[in-house]
């Protein structure tokens, strides 16, 4: 199983799971361990949860769903995603002089928080919205329909940062610059911006290309591509909403745990 789940991440992991106690009048069938389950959380690949091979010994889909489900309601995954930044800034792997953000859509239909794409031939689907830091680690993540527009994500995302701690003084949560494309070109989002302490340099609509901003945005779309090689992330197959917000969340928290393994 620690091919799966190593020590290092359990050790991470464990201390947010909520404890369950046995029922002392009906105890029922045992409980399958946290571990187990954790590693078929991370086996599933967008195949439906009934499809999980049982012989690994992981447990069933659904068993695997409904943890993912309860986990998810008891914050685990927010607070791994918010405990590791505070490791890297310690590491000085953390750059707060410019944060990126950017939307991508992901497809599928019929699901709640989907919508029909303005630019994709009308096709349905959802959107991931992220915001990272200079390296590209994500610091904080939201999912809309794909009908939304990637600016109303502006203002959520940079309140969603959470406060990172890791060095002396005052937990940081501001990064002094914010990057973006053409698709976050209004005045009254810069001024919203500027209101909390960060300075917009976004790309102009109606100018040519050749800025110069994408040798700095680049890194958003790079940390995009990594979540999105899981097939569970790329294409949206959760019909519950919380559910592939659950898996996002936890895409963006291993991202993280490999860049603080990579730091020096």
């Amino acid at each position: 199983m620690s091919w799966i789940v190593s020590d290092e991440l359990w050790a991470r992991i464990e201390p947010f799971l909520p404890v369950v106690p046995r029922r002392a009048d009906h105890p029922g069938r045992r409980r399958l361990d946290d571990r187990k389950v954790l590693s078929g959380i991370l086996l599933y690949t967008g195949i439906p949860w009934e499809f999980l091979p049982q012989e690994l010994g992981f447990g069933s889909g659904m068993t695997c769903w409904r943890r993912l489900r309860d986990w998810n309601d008891a914050g685990v995954w927010q607070r791994l995603h918010e405990s590791l930044p505070a490791e890297l800034n310690a590491a000085g792997a953390l750059d707060w002089s410019r944060a990126v953000i950017d939307g991508s859509r992901t497809g599928h239909e019929g699901r709640p928080k989907t919508g029909r794409s303005p630019v994709d031939r009308a096709r349905t689907g959802s959107k991931h919205h992220l915001i990272t830091e200079a390296h590209g680690i994500p610091l904080a993540v939201s999912l809309t329909g794909g009908n939304r527009n990637d600016v109303t994500q502006l203002m959520p995302l940079i309140e969603a940062v959470p406060p990172v701690r890791g060095r002396r003084g005052r937990p940081r949560r501001r990064p002094v610059s914010l990057y973006a494309d053409r698709g976050y070109d209004h005045d009254k989002y810069r001024r919203q911006v500027r209101a909390v302490g960060i300075t917009p340099v976004i790309a102009r609509r109606g100018t040519g290309h050749g800025s110069g901003l994408g040798i700095h945005r680049w890194v958003v779309e790079q940390s995009f591509a990594l979540p999105h090689w899981f097939r569970r992330l790329r294409i949206r197959w959760e019909i519950r909403d919380d559910i592939h917000e659950a898996l996002l969340v936890l895409g963006c928290a291993l991202i993280c745990r490999r860049r603080l393994k990579s730091s020096p």
